[in-house]
């Protein structure tokens, strides 16, 4: 059966649109959170939308079930198989299909990386204002499949409300054309808002039509540092009253996750003397010419190291020191994931409960095994605290590893959060959801699954506990 659908698929797409040698499909079997799940019986890679479709009809008839693929970037799960299935890639759908700079939009298919649809914004005046780690080889695709956030939540949004319009191939093969570069359409359900954040386990998404903003041309950078979660709060809540929708990234960073990178990262050393126990990386732009942003946050934060709220600080004076304090940033997640005994988490609190939040992960965590180091970082102009964890070297003891989730996931619901902020569910959180939404809620989401995926063939063994 598989000899006769690898031939029907190449029928579809090209001979070189389907791969089938072990070497070949040995970069399609998982994603940064397993790097090799089930048995790929092929990966396929339509150019266009029309292929994509004729593609899933030829695996429905087959019986075999697809896992879609973006950049392969994600840490949930994803894109790894987890029973033997058909690989859909989305690299060679890359098309520009519009763009915009009057309506303040940009048509592009799902293969195209999210670096390069903010090249293009760019180069035509113009922000797109997702952004996160995964920036150089994430997939639009990806990106909305699993609602992405990033660095700019906190003035933009998530990546969903960065679109306007998508395209999507359902399960039967039909093409949902939602492209429309509308602001306003109250025709009946949304359904763009049901298939992002699906994890392609209700649609194939296969073009997006993103809403653009103004490029800003006056930026402002700081790293500053505080005594406490709590101090790093109130300046956060000082900015917002001073600077408003300015503010665009508010990061957290703890002394022991600093010193990590200043260890591993090169050329990375600290941003200001004397080290605080914990630092922020602070950005704030404006599309105002005339407004002397810098200077503006420069006597903002003087006034705050006086109140006692700041310890130290450093404003960006160059391109160079702003790459070179977001490098800080960047760099931590970029080394834990290499680390042995790494646990990364994706939790998130309402902002207000993140001190206690901090605090009560870090004495659950002790419980457990008082050797290992918590890495709390992230965003907290949104609450999205990933409270990651370092386990003592040497081998891991069995288990240690979801016991320490499953308690840092228990202290943020009860505290109103939840198990998953940014990165989805996959794999490796489908029991938490079902820790966190009640029986009714999962209920109508396996209508809902049930309704659009009747044979369960999309992404299947995803999401859903």
């Amino acid at each position: 059966m598989s000899a006769s659908l690898i031939s029907e698929l190449r029928a579809l797409v090209g001979d070189d649109g389907v791969l089938d040698e072990a070497a070949d499909i040995d970069g399609y079997r998982g994603d940064l959170a397993y790097l090799r799940g089930a048995d790929v019986v092929c990966a396929v890679r339509p150019r266009t939308t029309p292929e994509m479709s004729a593609v899933v009809v030829a695996c429905g008839r087959a019986g075999l079930p697809i896992v879609p693929r973006g950049g392969g970037t994600g840490l949930a799960g994803g894109a790894t198989p987890a029973q033997p299935a058909v690989v859909v890639s989305f690299e060679r759908m890359r098309a520009v299909r519009a763009l915009d700079p009057i309506g303040n939009t940009l048509t592009v298919e799902a293969g195209c990386t999210l670096a390069e649809a903010q090249r293009l914004a760019h180069d035509a005046g113009r922000l797109l204002g997702l952004d996160h780690g995964g920036v150089g080889s994430s997939q639009i695709g990806g990106n909305l499949s699993t609602n992405a956030g990033g660095n700019n939540v906190l003035r933009y949004g998530m990546a969903r409300e960065q679109v306007l319009g998508i395209e999507a191939v359902l399960a039967d093969g039909t093409i949902l054309d939602l492209l429309a570069p509308l602001r306003k359409n109250n025709a009946g359900y949304d359904l763009r808002h049901l298939l992002m954040g699906a994890e392609g386990t209700l649609g194939l998404i296969t073009a997006a039509t993103l809403r653009l903003q103004p490029l800003p041309v006056v930026r402002a950078t700081a790293c500053v540092g505080t005594h406490d979660v709590a101090d790093a709060l109130a300046v956060l809540r000082r900015l917002r009253e001073e600077f408003g929708e300015m503010i665009t990234a508010c990061e957290l960073l703890p002394r022991a996750g600093l010193e990590l990178v200043c260890r591993h990262v090169e050329g990375a050393r600290e941003p200001f003397d004397p080290p605080a126990p914990w630092t922020l990386l602070l950005e704030l732009d404006t599309a105002a010419r005339a407004f002397d942003l810098p200077a503006a946050l420069e006597a903002s934060l003087g006034a705050m190291i006086e109140d006692g709220l700041v310890t130290a600080g450093a404003l960006a004076a160059s391109e160079a020191q702003r790459a070179a304090f977001w490098r800080l940033r960047e760099g931590l997640p970029a080394t834990l994931i290499k680390m042995p005994g790494c646990l990364k988490s994706d939790t998130a609190v309402p902002v207000t409960a993140i001190p206690a939040f901090i605090v009560k992960a870090g004495a659950a965590v002790a419980a457990i095994d008082p050797a290992c180091t918590p890495m709390p970082f992230g965003h907290l102009g949104d609450g999205n605290i990933h409270f990651n964890v370092l386990a003592p070297p040497g081998e891991v003891a069995p288990g240690l590893m979801a016991r320490l989730q499953r308690a840092i996931e228990d202290v943020s619901l009860e505290l109103g959060g939840t198990v998953s902020a940014e990165h989805g569910i996959g794999l490796s959180r489908r029991e938490a959801l079902g820790r966190m939404r009640g029986d009714a809620t999962i209920a109508v989401m396996r209508r809902v699954k049930a309704a659009l995926d009747p044979e369960g063939r999309f992404n299947p063994g995803k999401v859903l506990p």
